[in-house]
């Protein structure tokens, strides 16, 4: 059996224009070409597929079962032409090839959802790598340079290193299960707040060892991740302080009850960009950073 020959970007092209415009002569009006220029591109084509793409007994032809395949490849093969051709010129053009994020996770997904959704249409070109940290998590992350923004409740003392752009703030509450100890007091004092667990959320970085934030419970549980905490909570395993727009649904459903604790009122956690300081973002970077801005 011959070998299969190696098919052109031209051959391709020929071929899905003859299938999508129904005619030899169709297609040969659309590419600006000869008729017979066509006929023979197709004929060379089959014959170095050692294949018969089109039945050309009718009025028309008719692509056959092995054509039908073929053309499903050409057309595939041609988008990712079209695809290569923009990113190049994405690239000449100074776009970045790929943007890293990071995000603190208890920023709310929606807004991260909304801003990633219209950049995959602004940047289709765009490679994106996203990071989801706790904490000193995401600081770290962009001080490494292993992002190029950082989206953070948490930059420590790190001004001189980090540039940082507010973009909103999001209310903390202190929340239990509804039939935690803690949860049938009308009024929470510390002493009580250090007979049970708290749950608190803690990170990988060494930015934030030896640190703590919001603990007033001598009894602690670690946790690094924030749906685990989540479903502690929920499981009465200890009381914590979580994003209102996390629990708000529990608490409407009665799965989670808002504390009132004397000592730790509800709070405001504020956002912010982060980027290393100095730092010149690319046009891709800097457009999801006003995208994620506008969302406060």
């Amino acid at each position: 059996m011959p070998e299969v020959g190696e098919p052109t970007l031209d051959q391709l092209r020929v071929l899905a224009a003859v299938a999508e415009q129904g005619s030899f002569s169709a297609a040969a009006r659309m590419l600006g070409r000869a008729q017979s220029v066509i006929s023979y591109t197709v004929a060379q084509l089959e014959a170095q597929l050692g294949l018969a793409l089109f039945e050309r007994g009718g009025r028309a032809p008719v692509l056959t079962e092995a054509g039908r395949a073929v053309v499903a490849d050409a057309r595939r093969v041609g988008s990712l032409v079209q695809e290569l051709r923009a990113r190049a010129l994405a690239l000449r053009q100074g776009t970045e090839a790929e943007v890293a994020l990071a995000v603190d996770v208890m920023f709310p997904v929606p807004r991260l959802v909304e801003a990633l959704r219209a950049f995959a249409v602004a940047y289709p070109t765009v490679g994106l790598r996203l990071r989801v940290e706790a904490l000193g998590g995401v600081a770290q992350q962009v001080l490494q340079g292993a992002c190029c923004l950082g989206v953070t409740g948490w930059a420590g003392t790190l001004s001189d290193a980090l540039e940082c752009r507010a973009i909103g703030t999001l209310k903390l509450v202190p929340v239990a299960a509804p039939f935690h100890p803690l949860a049938g007091m009308a009024r929470i004092r510390g002493a009580a707040l250090r007979e049970h667990t708290q749950l608190v959320l803690s990170d990988s970085s060494h930015l934030t060892e030896g640190q703590d934030f919001g603990v007033l419970s001598v009894r602690t549980w670690r946790l690094g991740d924030l749906s685990a905490k989540h479903a502690l909570l929920k499981a009465g395993l200890g009381w914590g302080n979580m994003p209102l727009h996390l629990v708000e649904e529990d608490i409407l459903a009665g799965v989670l009850v808002r504390l009132a604790v004397d000592a730790n009122p509800e709070h405001d956690y504020p956002i912010s960009l982060v980027t290393q300081a100095g730092a010149i973002m690319g046009p891709a970077a800097g457009w999801l950073a006003d995208a994620l801005s506008d969302g406060r």
